[in-house]
Parts: C-alpha cells; structure tokens; sequence
C-alpha cells in the first residue's frame, strides 16, 4: 500500500470509528474491550491520543517509569473521563490530518485504526468490516517492527497465510484464514482464532491472552 493510500484509509476508519462511538450506550462503553484491563472507553480515548507531542509523551513515559506498556495505559485513562460524543468529535477533527506521535510512521496509526476497532467491537458483538489492502499493510508492517507486538517471537514455528489477500509470512505450520482476523493474531489478540485454520492454529490455541498489550 503506498503512503498516498494509507492517511484516505486513515480518515476513513476514524470518521467510521466516530459514527461507532457515538452509537455506544453507557453500558457498552463501560465494557471490557479486548486490550487487557481496558474498557471500551478506554481504547476511545487512546484513540485519540494519536497527535500526542513529543514533550507530552515525554512526561507520560516518565510517569509510567519508562514502562511502554504502562505509559499507553495510563495516557489512555487520564483521558477518558470526558462525554463519549467528546471522542467521537475529536476523531472526527484529525480526518485530514496528517501528524503522527513521535518517531511513528503513518503505518502505527493505521494499525491503531483498525485493531482498536476491533478491540471495541468484537466483544461489543458489533460486526465491523475491515478494508482487506489497509490490514494487509498494517499486518505487515506489525510482522516487521518487532516492538511492542513481538510477532515473530511469538509466532515463530508457523507460516500465516491470508485467504482473501497476497500476504503471506512466517515458515513452519500453516495458518490460514482471512487477512482481517491474522492482523489481530500478529497484533496479540486471540478473539479471531475461530476464522483460522491449518496445523498451527492448535499449538497457539490460548496462548496468545499473555501477549495483549494496549498498543
């Protein structure tokens, strides 16, 4: 995918995410989403977190002692306790931009877009399509970076093979299944396993819980 098509694929998934945001009730939004110890609201507030300043980011790493995962989080709950259509209309004013945290490329954003999504609706039984070329490209660029997913050390053993998309990485027992439901694997999620199928879809059967991180 080139740069040029991932910020329209960008707006797109936020402008979607804020019509979602706003359609949530308070029970839904207090609900577990699929990121370990977040709620739904939660991973809306992280979401828009995405043009946080280098000075910010800054203190929040101090606060959280240098801890990544920790300093995601708690940038995440100091910030949800604003009105939920506040969220849903700061997504809607970064449409059309084009700024990123520190030291991210517009890939991070695009991953955050489509896996926070689903961290929402999945568990929320919400049905949320996701546009097959952006979570091929996003799937790629988490299998590549290493940190914070670990892909390749966790899925190390296994080769992933999208039915509906040209990707396929990894060497070893396949797994196969749509591109959608292999971008949560590699991003540490395990609500899709039951859209993958091959040898290696056992040996990870439960054991990707101990890999979900907020990012």
């Amino acid at each position: 995918m080139d740069l040029d098509d991932v910020w329209p694929s960008i707006d797109a998934e936020r402008a979607d995410l804020a019509d979602l945001i706003d359609d949530l009730s308070p029970a839904e939004w207090e609900a577990p989403s699929l990121c370990a110890a977040w709620r739904v609201g939660d991973v809306a507030a992280h979401l828009t977190l995405a043009h946080m300043g280098y000075r910010a980011a800054v203190v929040a790493a101090v606060r959280a002692r240098g801890s990544f995962d920790g300093m995601i989080r708690d940038t995440a709950l100091r910030a949800a306790s604003l009105p939920p259509a506040e969220y849903a209309r700061r997504l809607r004013a970064m449409v059309g931009s084009r700024r990123t945290a520190p030291f991210l490329t517009p890939m991070e954003p695009l991953i955050d877009v489509l896996v926070h999504g689903q961290d929402i609706a999945v568990p929320l039984g919400r049905t949320r399509p996701m546009p097959t070329a952006a979570a091929a490209a996003a799937a790629q660029r988490a299998w590549d970076v290493g940190f914070p997913f670990r892909a390749r050390k966790r899925l190390a053993g296994v080769r992933l093979a999208a039915t509906d998309a040209d990707w396929t990485v990894g060497s070893g027992a396949p797994i196969e299944g749509p591109i959608s439901a292999l971008l949560l694997l590699v991003t540490g999620r395990d609500a899709a396993l039951d859209e993958l199928t091959g040898e290696g879809v056992g040996a990870l059967a439960g054991g990707t819980n101990e890999s979900r991180r907020q990012r």
